[in-house]
């Protein structure tokens, strides 16, 4: 049972892993050529649509289960802290600047409204959304990937599997 609560731990951090490094090496740069009224309706879109059940259970599936198996490996070195120091890589590099950074400008752009507003407003959103934003992304993926490199290395070493 413990293997299999690994196993699907690493699955989840690497969707989630995957989805964040999809954003800046792709959707991001894309988004970038766009004007400032565009970029900022597209961004609008996708931060409404990705509020959605895939979504949470890779995000908060992960913020779950890897505290569980650090729980369910305690006493099984080296797996208990590479496990361990995944899970404190995800849950303060990619669900603590989600929560903290990411979400509250996500918040702050749905509100704002781009069909009544200035060229001049829409450019100062975009100015003060966009390279924040982008930062805080690429914070989440560099995190997300060692996390996903640790739960690999804990699967590795785990004498289960």
């Amino acid at each position: 049972m413990t293997t299999l609560v690994l196993l699907i731990t690493a699955v989840l951090t690497a969707l989630i892993g995957g989805l964040f490094y999809a954003y800046s090496c792709s959707v991001v740069l894309g988004l970038g050529k766009l004007s400032d009224a565009e970029y900022l309706k597209a961004m609008q879109s996708i931060n409404r649509e990705i509020l959605n059940p895939v979504f949470f259970m890779s995000f908060i599936g992960t913020a779950i289960l890897l505290p569980i198996s650090v729980f369910l490996f305690r006493g099984q070195q080296p797996v208990f802290i590479f496990l361990l120091i995944a899970a404190l890589a995800y849950l303060i590099g990619v669900f603590g600047v989600t929560v903290a950074g990411n979400v509250p400008m996500n918040d702050t752009l749905d509100k704002f409204d781009i069909s009544n507003s200035t060229a001049e407003a829409i450019k100062q959103m975009r100015d003060n959304f966009e390279s924040r934003w982008n930062f805080l992304n690429n914070i989440r993926t560099s995190f997300s990937v060692i996390s996903i490199i640790l739960v690999v290395c804990s699967c590795i070493w785990n004498r289960e599997f």
